[in-house]
């Protein structure tokens, strides 16, 4: 466990950093859009009030809690599990990444009043509209991870 709270925390930590310095140093909301490697990567300011690709964003302030609340709960599902079933380490990693980046946006939820996204990636022709961050890829990786690695059940 103490393996997943490492990696909960540090992939909390670079999520942090990543918006602060998109945020602040690059003042992305003041400018809007970046192009850092047309088309593959670009910087696009969104702020998001809903959850994948803007669903659920309304204007309720209810909405931003309930987003919360179920960002910790399945945080502590997840912890939980994880304990419950003595995940190994890769496990523990992809638990950790997961947990790390639904709590990364959730602060940001409590502290801006929605989700702080700035990727924005195309390829091939097809223009993506959408943005996401860091702590996106952080759980959509550690939710990948936990279904392709399956714990094996421990020793009755």
């Amino acid at each position: 466990m103490r393996r997943l709270l490492q990696i909960a925390i540090l992939a909390a930590g670079l999520d942090y950093i990543s918006k602060l310095l998109i945020l602040n140093v690059v003042q992305l909301p003041l400018i809007g859009r970046i192009e850092v490697f047309p088309p593959f990567l670009n910087f696009h300011m969104a702020w998001n009030y809903g959850v994948n690709f803007g669903l659920f964003a309304h204007d309720s302030p209810w909405t931003r809690w309930v987003l919360i609340a179920i960002a910790v709960g399945v945080s502590v599902f997840i912890a939980y599990w994880a304990w419950k079933e003595r995940f190994g380490p890769w496990a523990q990693v992809f638990a950790g990444l997961l947990i790390g980046g639904a709590l990364g946006n959730a602060y940001d939820r409590i502290r801006y009043g929605a989700v702080v996204d700035f990727l924005n990636m195309s390829c091939c022709g097809i223009q993506n509209p959408y943005a996401f961050n860091v702590a996106d890829i952080f759980i959509f990786v550690g939710a990948i991870g936990l279904a392709i690695f399956p714990q094996p059940k421990k020793d009755g």
